[in-house]
């Protein structure tokens, strides 16, 4: 098993580089394709995943990320909304085919997949994209092994024992700290080609130390869907890792995180 995971692991990490250097469309419809991937995971395990509900939502999803590349609506929020009033549609023709817990799974796989991932894409698209968009692997994976080697080590506290028995406080303050000191040296290596003083050093480092903290949730709490449903992985897509859903899950919330935190750091710089 660990022989595939790392041969996996090298290939995502390879793809990942490849895709951000690219940038543009190249990312915009890999990280479309990625997300619908993941929602029909995570809908597959939810019973929907070739219903009419969950066909609205890969719809929406696509629009939704066209949107993004090529600024057809001003305000992506009104396809969310769209999304949602087809949702009722099915409901209500369908009735009573579907339960309202069908209908709310179905609206919140579009955004908790399909519009989280899409910012994988939309911090690319701003100032010192290039370099602000590998730190969401360094917040989701980096940390993810950070935690996981310290827990490893001198793990002792349960930080979810019933949740996640494996993961340890010891190792959870490892991952962030872990976090933080890869991307000083990310930063020290890159701070030149993005103009960064010290002081855009420290900041950046403490939007890592952050995120890499939340990323822990994005990862915890596709465990617990897990847990809910009684299944091991979302899928078997990456041999040795699961699904996408398995590996992107920390990532999910990462990346909002850092849009919106190197946004006010901009406004503040």
């Amino acid at each position: 098993m660990f022989v595939p995971r790392l041969l996996s692991g090298i290939v995502m990490v390879i793809l990942a580089i490849v895709l951000i250097i690219c940038g543009g469309n190249v990312l915009l419809f890999s990280t479309l394709f990625i997300s619908l991937i993941g929602m029909f995971e995570l809908y597959r395990v939810l019973q929907i995943e070739k219903t009419p509900l969950a066909i609205c939502s890969y719809l929406i999803t696509a629009l939704f990320y066209c949107n993004l590349g090529f600024g057809w609506i001003a305000d992506p929020f009104l396809l969310i909304m769209g999304l949602l009033i087809l949702l009722m549609f099915v409901y209500v023709l369908a009735y009573p085919k579907y339960e309202a817990k069908h209908i709310m799974a179905a609206f919140f796989g579009m955004f908790y997949v399909g519009v989280m991932l899409s910012y994988v894409y939309q911090i690319r698209t701003l100032e010192n994209g290039l370099y602000l968009a590998f730190l969401i692997f360094i917040c989701s994976w980096g940390c993810d092994t950070c935690a996981y080697c310290v827990g490893m080590l001198i793990g002792k506290h349960k930080m979810s024992p019933i949740l996640s028995p494996k993961k340890s406080v010891e190792g959870a303050v490892g991952g962030v700290l872990g976090t933080a000191l890869l991307t000083v040296i990310y930063c020290l290596i890159f701070g030149g080609q993005m103009e960064m003083d010290l002081n855009g050093i420290i900041i950046l480092t403490v939007i890592a130390a952050v995120a890499g903290l939340i990323s822990m949730v994005g990862d915890l709490c596709a465990s617990a869907i897990k847990r809910n449903y009684d299944i091991k992985d979302y899928g078997k897509l990456i041999p040795g890792h699961g699904g996408i859903m398995d590996r992107f899950d920390s990532m999910m919330i990462t990346a909002p995180i850092i849009y919106y935190l190197a946004i006010l750091f901009m406004q503040v710089q």
